[in-house]
């Protein structure tokens, strides 16, 4: 801003594909440059012009997402108050958190992050399996239990080609009941996204809360996907559907059909910071918490995510709470291999056998 102060955003789509986002920007740039960016609303329709005839779904939405939440974190930096403040203020001062993680090829990776989750009082914890992880799934129900922690499943169905069947899921949970009777606390993605009736039948058939919706690119779709019944709660990602505006209007939209809207927060600290700020602002019950830690982001959060016996603190810097520099910069060089990979890879798991225990009945 000609203030001098900048605001940080954060699209998706640079984890996997960051040249082709610095391209989308480059072209949006001069549709930005010497306007009001106070007026957002005004700026995104702007972006959309540019980009909906060509974009109306995909790329060019993580690139307005980013845009809209760098316009956000400016306006509430200048402004001198955090970004929830925008949005008719913090409706809570904390937010019970879920520890994200369980991409773990052995029993003691797993204690690990019990072990992490522990400490920080969570209490409930989402792993990631496929249909053939049937003594791992049940393994880790019963392990996690010993701690009180409820385990959530991310069946990871955006990445599959093709995804699986809803029989597939029914016969996943049914045998994992055979060996354990600890409850599967939600299924995430647990059919491919362009399959909403399987949504539907799982629901009607499983006795699981079902979830999804992170890689949904517009306010629009996902509201037609609530209307249908399709989840019994929704998880946008204001670094993926259109920035924190959309994310406030799907959390208005879930309100008016009672169900609940869980932010997806698995980017990097710009959009995790995002997701909580629009959490705190519609008074949201629940909060991603990933547990891949790395240098950068310590640093990026500095003092503002905070977890106390389970629950996210508000955050209380001016603007989402990112703390970013030129020395931060320098230091961390923009490595062009350093991409997330949808291309789901033979990484030497252990076969399900491994996780066979006599104490499972």
């Amino acid at each position: 801003m000609e203030n001098g102060v900048k605001g940080y955003g954060e699209g998706y789509l640079a984890v996997f594909a960051p040249k082709v986002f610095k391209s989308i920007t480059d072209l949006c740039k001069p549709y930005l440059i010497g306007k009001d960016c106070f007026d957002i609303r005004r700026r995104v329709a702007d972006l959309c012009s540019v980009c909906d005839y060509w974009s109306l779904q995909g790329a060019a939405r993580h690139v307005t997402s980013a845009i809209e939440i760098a316009l956000v974190d400016a306006k509430s930096k200048s402004l001198k108050c955090p970004a929830y403040d925008l949005f008719g203020g913090s409706k809570t001062d904390e937010i019970e958190a879920y520890g994200s993680g369980g991409i773990c090829d052995t029993k003691d990776h797993f204690r690990e992050e019990l072990d992490l989750l522990n400490s920080l009082g969570i209490k409930k914890y989402k792993i990631r399996a496929v249909k053939e992880d049937i003594l791992r799934t049940a393994w880790i129900l019963e392990e996690a239990a010993k701690h009180g922690i409820e385990v959530g499943i991310d069946m990871c169905q955006n990445l599959a080609d093709p995804p699986q069947k809803v029989e597939d899921v029914t016969h996943y949970v049914d045998e994992i009941k055979k060996i354990s009777d600890k409850k599967i606390l939600f299924l995430e993605e647990a059919i491919g996204p362009t399959n909403p009736e399987g949504f539907k039948e799982l629901r009607k058939s499983i006795g699981i809360q079902i979830c999804g919706g992170e890689v949904i690119t517009t306010p629009f779709e996902m509201i037609e996907r609530i209307k249908n019944n399709i989840y019994d709660f929704v998880q946008p990602d204001a670094s993926v559907i259109g920035g924190m505006t959309a994310v406030m209007e799907i959390f208005s939209e879930t309100k008016k059909n009672n169900i609940d809207t869980v932010v997806h927060a698995w980017g990097g600290p710009v959009a995790i910071m995002a997701n909580y700020q629009c959490a705190f602002a519609c008074h949201g019950k629940l909060v991603e918490y990933p547990m891949i830690p790395f240098k950068l982001e310590e640093e990026m959060f500095s003092d503002q995510r905070r977890i106390q016996n389970g629950k996210v603190l508000k955050p209380t810097a001016d603007g989402i709470g990112i703390y970013f520099s030129d020395d931060i910069e320098h230091r961390y060089d923009f490595d062009d291999e350093a991409v997330y990979s949808c291309v789901v890879a033979e990484r030497g798991q252990p076969p399900d056998e491994y996780w066979k225990d006599n104490n499972l009945k």
